[in-house]
């Protein structure tokens, strides 16, 4: 089962090439995939009234082995593509409502994250990120890859050599030439990716400190000498952006500002030769965003 196929897709498109007894298995499929991933071969046999022979014949023009890769596969592609074939029946929302949604839902979330976030953790990661000569922020995937992105813009203002990486080979290759000097920061909704889990290893075998910024009690918040940890569950509105990627930027903010607040004179002279080199630009010598 390494082919990876969208069987639900599969289906549809190839609905018309099947045989007719196979069609009408194909049919009922369609019409109750919630369904079918609790039945029997001959159950399906009997609702499509078809013989078992048939089902079977059916699974193998899919291109499953069988009927219990069949299965496998249609149970796995409905727990995820139930919530997005039956979206919500409300389609077009007054904008004052979405701006009530989405902003709401931001801040809820932020205060569960507020309330669950360890001080200790906290500051054990401000100390550690203050002492860095060097940080790599790592994520995969879209969220945690552009929280890692802000990560590092945030913290080459303070005079830390700082960059981010969302290619596992890289994440590695840069995590075997870290030592006791640099830090690797993962950042992951999950904490489960594999490619932060290897790279986190292979900087701790040559001495550097890692953080991570991650779900509760995960691989990851396992892994890594320092953990921010919260557990932020989802919208069930497919249609809304998640509130955790902004969530975990804030909580970014709040390790640069307290990183700033370690080294307020370096600092401040980074701030300013960063604002100078932006006023040719503009023009405007007035309080602004540094480099936003």
């Amino acid at each position: 089962m390494s082919e990876v196929f969208d069987i639900i897709s599969r289906l549809r498109s190839s609905r018309d090439q099947f045989p007719k007894r196979e069609r009408r298995v194909a049919d009922f499929v369609l019409t109750h995939l919630d369904e079918v991933v609790h039945l029997r071969q001959g159950e399906i046999a009997d609702a499509a009234d078809v013989s078992v022979a048939t089902v079977n014949r059916f699974c193998h023009t899919l291109g499953c082995d069988g009927f219990r890769e069949f299965k496998i596969r249609l149970a796995q592609s409905v727990a995820v593509s139930l919530q997005y074939l039956h979206g919500p029946s409300d389609a077009q929302s007054p904008t004052d409502q979405l701006v009530g949604q989405v902003f709401g839902a931001l801040v809820d979330t932020l205060n569960l994250a507020r309330g669950q976030l360890d001080h200790e953790a906290l500051a054990s990661a401000i100390i550690s990120l203050s002492g860095a000569r060097r940080v790599a922020f790592f994520g995969v995937g879209g969220g945690s890859s552009n929280v890692a992105r802000e990560g590092a813009n945030r913290f080459f203002r303070l005079g830390i050599a700082a960059e981010a990486h969302s290619d596992g080979y890289l994440q590695r290759m840069l995590a075997s030439t870290y030592t006791a000097e640099d830090r690797v920061f993962a950042i992951s909704s999950t904490g489960m990716p594999a490619e932060l889990l290897d790279s986190v290893a292979i900087a701790r075998q040559y001495g550097a400190q890692t953080l991570a910024l991650t779900k509760s009690g995960s691989d990851l918040a396992k892994a890594v000498d320092i953990a921010i940890e919260v557990d932020l569950p989802e919208d069930q509105d497919i249609f809304k952006p998640t509130a955790s990627r902004l969530v975990f930027t804030t909580i970014l903010d709040v390790l640069a500002t307290g990183v700033a607040r370690t080294r307020p004179e370096p600092v401040k002279e980074n701030l300013r030769r960063i604002r100078t080199s932006l006023v040719p630009l503009s023009g405007d010598t007035g309080p602004k965003p540094v480099g936003d």
